[in-house]
């Protein structure tokens, strides 16, 4: 039996009630060492996980799903970051091709939530389990805060994701905390930031917003603004991934 299915998760979480988020990571390395990795979605601010997590574990494996529909300035921002902080990117990319797709089935995220359901399974969904399981991983760590969304207030530092342990280190942080870690490292920020866009995924689905709106609803796909990589598959999704050729 491994780390991740020996935790008690609710003696762990009790235990990193209150502490840092240098300290979550330092307890994710000791617990799960090389079955740990982390994903970004070079968004926003993730300058910030970035650093927190590399300065504690500089070979941490880094997850990147690579739609095909990123922005230009997003694969910029992506290397400039990779090389400013040495990183260890796995860019992962959908079985099928962003143009196979489209002469395929069209542009299925503009068919409905049915349609964007299956543009999710096949461009995030799947592509994020198939590298969780080529690079053998254990736990996952991402930086999700409990602020973003509804799902996101609902989760402790650690849970469990599947079959997977997954760990939020920054998840009790406000906008205030993630600026001022930012403005001390002189960390950039995504350069659509400075164009109004503050959560940033895929060109098709992303829109800006003004400042009194909240960020996230300029993230037009699903009805809650979840891409799908951090919410627990159902048994049926689950088996479906499992047979599915993609």
């Amino acid at each position: 039996m491994d780390a991740a299915e020996e935790l008690d998760l609710a003696g762990e979480n009790a235990q990193l009630n209150g502490t840092t988020a240098e300290e979550v990571i330092a307890w994710a390395d000791a617990t799960f060492g090389e079955g740990l990795v982390m994903s970004t979605s070079f968004g926003a601010t993730s300058a910030v996980m970035l650093h927190l997590v590399t300065r504690i574990i500089p070979d941490i494996p880094v997850i990147c799903i690579d739609t095909g529909y990123l922005f230009p300035e997003t694969y910029r921002f992506a290397d400039e970051l990779t090389r400013r902080l040495s990183l260890k990117v796995h860019y992962v990319a959908p079985a099928i091709t962003a143009a196979r797709q489209e002469a395929m089935f069209g542009n299925m995220w503009e068919q409905g939530e049915e349609g964007v359901q299956e543009y999710l399974r096949i461009n995030k969904v799947e592509p994020m389990q198939r590298a969780l399981a080529d690079l053998g991983a254990t736990a996952w760590m991402a930086g999700l805060r409990a602020r973003q969304t509804e799902h996101r207030a609902s989760l402790r530092r650690v849970e469990r994701q599947n079959d997977r342990v997954k760990v939020h280190p920054i998840l009790p942080w406000n906008d205030e905390a993630v600026e001022a870690y930012l403005a001390k490292h002189e960390l950039p920020k995504h350069p659509l930031v400075a164009k109004g866009y503050r959560s940033i995924g895929d060109h098709h689905s992303t829109l800006p917003t003004t400042p009194d709106m909240d960020p996230r609803a300029g993230r037009i796909l699903g009805k809650k603004q979840e891409c799908g990589l951090h919410l627990p598959l159902t048994p049926g999704q689950n088996q479906s991934l499992k047979s599915s050729g993609l």
